[in-house]
């Protein structure tokens, strides 16, 4: 009986040396607190910047906005009749929120058929490959967080149409993931984290 103990002890103990939080951080309004809690957030972002080219204050607001940096964030269930869930708005989950059908084109396109939406490294590259799609097929440079923000939310196809002009709350939101960009810019710089 006594064996079964140590198995369950140390069946506990592996499981929470698992691969890090994926709750969010306490200060979600100061980059430096966020890097400083999370230091896998900083490393997985800088190594986006590299491969993608992608700005890490860019990352880190566009993160903000969609899931808050809670890697296990998904959409609001839908309601039939207010009390029956009848399943999700959208199959958007993790930290970038990504859909179903574009995580698998990416995993399928850059080779990362183990990438999970719920892994800050594998989201955050996910980021620049699609920010990067975005520049290529749409113009939107990677520091321009406002359109890129747009082109993520309402997707190429979406933003090519010119589908945001017609919602006021995205364009209003997109305007303030560009000042969350500049205010974490400001502060990495001021922390010396950039």
């Amino acid at each position: 009986m006594s064996r079964h103990y140590v198995v369950l002890a140390l069946a506990l103990a592996l499981m929470g040396c698992g691969g890090g939080s994926k709750t969010p951080p306490s200060d979600l309004d100061n980059a430096c607190n966020i890097v400083a809690e999370r230091p896998q957030y900083l490393r997985a972002m800088k190594r986006t910047e590299r491969n993608w080219g992608v700005p890490v204050p860019v990352q880190m607001a566009i993160i903000h906005q969609e899931s808050k940096f809670d890697g296990d964030a998904e959409t609001p269930f839908r309601w039939e009749l207010g009390v029956i869930p009848v399943g999700r708005v959208s199959t958007a989950y993790g930290y970038s929120q990504a859909l179903d059908g574009t995580w698998d084109e990416y995993r399928e396109l850059t080779g990362n058929r183990r990438a999970r939406r719920d892994r800050i490294r594998d989201a955050t590259d996910f980021m620049g490959w699609y920010m990067t799609e975005t520049e290529r097929r749409l113009g939107i440079p990677l520091s321009d967080t406002r359109r890129q923000y747009l082109a993520y939310h309402d997707g190429w196809t979406g933003y090519a149409r010119g589908t945001y002009n017609a919602k006021g709350w995205l364009l209003n939101v997109s305007n303030r993931v560009a000042a969350r960009a500049q205010t974490y810019e400001s502060q990495l710089r001021a922390c010396r984290r950039l």
